[in-house]
């Protein structure tokens, strides 16, 4: 089993590097404050499944499907949620 948590540690990446049209599930989230409780809000937890569905113009802000809602994170909030491959 710990071999198990250590290779999901291993494989996880921020939901900023997720590229259009592939799927992660959350793993942690690096935020706090009222930034935190905002992107939980939208249904942001650890857990939860998210795709990301398309990126703005310069690759900011990008839009993501979480629990049947699209959302838009700017790329410096997306880079401090970890997320793994589905």
């Amino acid at each position: 089993m710990g071999d198990r948590n250590r290779s999901s540690r291993e494989d996880q990446t921020t939901l900023a590097k997720v590229q259009v049209g592939f799927a992660c599930t959350v793993a942690a989230l690096r935020l706090d404050g009222l930034l935190r409780r905002r992107i939980m809000d939208m249904g942001i937890i650890p857990g939860t499944t998210v795709e990301c569905i398309r990126k703005g113009p310069a690759g900011d802000p990008t839009a993501y499907s979480v629990r049947g809602t699209t959302i838009a994170l700017r790329k410096e909030d997306a880079a401090k949620i970890n997320v793994y491959p589905v």
